[in-house]
C-alpha cells in the first residue's frame, strides 16, 4: 500500500487528513483509489485524464517523469506538489 502524502489545499477533501495509505502500482491506480476514498480529488490534480501542468509528483522523493503510469512500489511514498513558476 503505497503512503500518500496529502498536500495542504486538498485537506478539506480528506477532511484533515495528512497522510492516507491506498492500493495501487501505478500513480494511476493510486489516484483511482484515493478519488474512490475521497471524491473530487481527480478534479484537482487532473484534466482531460492526465496530470494538469501545474501539478507535479514524486515517488519516493523522486520526480515521477512517466505521469500516472509510474510505478509504484508496496511501501513507496507518494506526495503531489504545486510547481510554481515566475516570471
Amino acid at each position: 500500500m503505497a503512503i500518500v502524502q496529502i498536500p495542504s489545499l486538498m485537506r478539506d477533501l480528506t477532511a484533515g487528513r495528512v497522510q492516507v495509505t491506498l492500493p495501487g502500482r501505478t500513480l494511476r491506480q493510486v489516484l483511482d483509489a484515493l478519488e474512490e476514498a475521497y471524491p473530487g480529488v481527480r478534479d484537482r490534480l487532473c484534466e482531460a485524464g492526465q496530470l494538469k501542468p501545474e501539478v507535479m509528483v514524486s515517488v519516493d522523493g523522486r520526480v515521477a517523469r512517466l505521469g500516472l503510469a509510474q510505478p509504484v512500489g508496496e511501501q513507496s511514498e507518494v506526495r503531489f506538489l504545486s510547481v510554481v513558476s515566475g516570471g
